[in-house]
């Protein structure tokens, strides 16, 4: 996988703030390349250093394997949730999930801005979506 790929999916999810979540599609989204796959593949081997909890599936399920850890994350930072999360806090039964509907993170218009830096440097030359008027009709 490109750096620079890996550096900007990281950079994104460093900006999500405490108690909000985005799902792995809408980072995908927001840097437009990529898809969720790409972003879990990312947060899987390099996501350490950032705050992985807040980037989810789009069901709004805790990544496989670290639900216990998001759990407490997400009840320390007061994130939206559904369904049995205080049953599996106490005994590691019950189903639940980050009610992402409620928690989904909604950029300002700075933030905004900094993500489309981040994503301009991905692949500048593919953003472009139309060319210079040289005034030739094919």
């Amino acid at each position: 996988m490109r750096m620079e790929y890996v550096e900007a999916v990281l950079e994104l999810g460093a900006m999500v703030p405490a108690g909000t979540a985005l799902a792995y599609g809408d980072v995908s989204e927001l840097l437009g390349s990529g898809g969720p796959r790409q972003v879990g593949a990312v947060l899987s081997h390099h996501g350490s250093s950032i705050p992985w909890w807040r980037i989810i599936r789009a069901s709004g399920e805790a990544p496989p394997g670290h639900e216990r850890d998001a759990l407490a994350h997400y009840l320390a930072e007061g994130t939206p949730l559904r369904g049995d999360f205080l049953d599996f806090q106490r005994s590691g039964e019950g189903r639940w999930r980050v009610d992402l509907a409620a928690a989904r993170w909604a950029p300002t218009d700075e933030e905004f801005a900094v993500i489309d830096a981040v994503a301009e440097r991905l692949e500048p030359a593919s953003r472009k979506v139309s060319v210079p008027d040289d005034e030739m009709f094919v």
